[in-house]
């Protein structure tokens, strides 16, 4: 999909985990997921249509993994965030391939935003 296509929509979901090697087997064994490991911190989900990660980089966080959507140009999503009211819980980031940051929704949900490092 180009990054085009997937501009403002839900991009991937990412699992935080204590045991990565579990969470694997398990989802695995269940759904028949595949799997991409990025290190030791991070493996890549999917389930042949939505991807999304296992990580071991921030707390677990009982009640629901964190949904990340796509944006072309993240200071401009993050201003329209902040005009709407959103508060930003983590500022922008870079990882391998990308960078992100996350924001707290008027409801308390916690969701994030990335996009990809330009080619």
């Amino acid at each position: 999909m180009t990054d085009q296509a997937r501009h403002l929509r839900i991009d991937n979901i990412e699992f935080n985990v204590a045991d990565i090697a579990r969470s694997k087997a398990f989802y695995g064994r269940v759904f028949g997921w595949s799997f991409v490991d990025y290190g030791p911190a991070y493996t890549e989900f999917s389930d042949g249509r939505l991807a999304g990660g296992f990580t071991t980089g921030e707390p677990v966080r009982p009640g629901g993994p964190l949904v990340i959507l796509y944006a072309d140009d993240l200071e401009a999503i993050q201003r329209k965030l902040i005009d709407a009211g959103a508060a930003i819980s983590r500022q922008t980031f870079s990882f391998p391939g990308g960078k992100r940051f996350h924001f707290i929704d008027p409801d308390g949900y916690e969701l994030a935003v990335w996009c990809a490092d330009a080619a």
